[in-house]
């Protein structure tokens, strides 16, 4: 019987006897299983009416919520659940990722502590501590979580590929690669693992090997607009702006609107004495400031001097 099929036998129960607990959180569980979260929510409110003192119930309301993107009320319940029954870890767990999506990082620091007391091998745990402390800037202490993440579990490509990050911000860029190559071993398509090993190999002047990484990363990721600058600037280093005008103009079809894109191509065209375009660019650079890494004012102080030099 198929889980649809299951579903609406459930629901033929139900419309003959409303009081049917066991169809009815088995209803619920169904619905929350197979990504009906709002129709689920109806019965396990009704059924924690009925049993006020079921941590299960409130469990699953704490999924159904977090589901939701209620974060507030997935809170709650699932308070309400390791108060029911503070044994149970599962909740302490999820609490913590509410807690992330909250930004309350160190509320969430005290949960997946608490789930490692009881279960000191819970890679998962380790691995959101990391995040935990990466959010907060504590690298030291990101690095040691992300570190017992892969001692438990080597197959973790986030947990290295985060490692690869740090090490990488810190000038580590031996150790950053051979993370980073261990990604793809674990995940040949990850692109994010070939972009960071082009930024390496960008920052070790060897651009040739960047722009294959970066070619790598485009095919894997058209929409990679961090690449895409990285590429155009390897490009025009070397003289070939013509080339890095068509990466910047590929990455404004692939990618939309977007200040920094705008602004490179701008620049590319000033160094091609193309100055309709630079002027077209500069306005979309504005219009679409929201996205400009580089302070908007200053944009607009440069092209105001164009614009003033262009009538002289």
């Amino acid at each position: 019987m198929s889980n649809l099929d299951k579903i609406e036998e459930l629901q033929n129960i139900l419309k003959e006897d409303q009081s049917n607990f066991q169809a009815r959180r088995q209803l619920a569980v169904l619905l929350l299983d197979t990504g009906f979260p709002e129709e689920a929510l109806q019965h396990f409110l009704y059924l924690a009416k009925i049993f006020p003192s079921d941590s299960g119930i409130f469990y699953n309301l704490g999924i159904v919520y977090e589901k939701l993107k209620n974060y507030d009320k997935a809170e709650y319940f699932y308070q309400k659940a390791i108060e029911a029954a503070p044994e149970e870890i599962d909740a302490y767990y999820n609490l913590g990722l509410v807690y992330i999506e909250k930004q309350e990082y160190d509320k969430a620091i005290e949960c997946f502590e608490k789930v490692l007391q009881t279960d000191s091998d819970d890679s998962n745990s380790f691995f959101n501590l990391g995040i935990c402390y990466l959010k907060k800037d504590d690298k030291e202490n990101a690095l040691i979580n992300f570190q017992k993440t892969i001692d438990l579990n080597d197959e973790d490509i986030y947990a290295q590929f985060y490692i690869g990050n740090i090490l990488k911000d810190t000038g580590d860029y031996a150790g950053a690669t051979e993370k980073f190559h261990k990604v793809l071993e674990l995940s040949p398509e990850y692109s994010w693992a070939y972009y960071n090993l082009a930024v390496i190999d960008y920052e070790n002047g060897d651009y040739d090997a960047a722009a294959e990484k970066l070619n790598k990363t485009l095919e894997l990721n058209p929409k990679d607009i961090d690449a895409y600058e990285v590429y155009s600037k390897i490009l025009a280093k070397a003289g070939n702006l013509q080339e890095a005008a068509g990466v910047i103009q590929t990455a404004i079809q692939n990618c939309g609107d977007n200040g920094d894109l705008y602004y490179i191509q701008a620049q590319i065209a000033k160094k091609n004495g193309d100055n309709e375009t630079y002027a077209a660019a500069m306005e979309k650079a504005l219009d679409n400031h929201q996205t400009l890494s580089v302070n908007p004012k200053l944009v607009k102080l440069e092209y105001d001097k164009f614009l003033a030099e262009a009538q002289r």
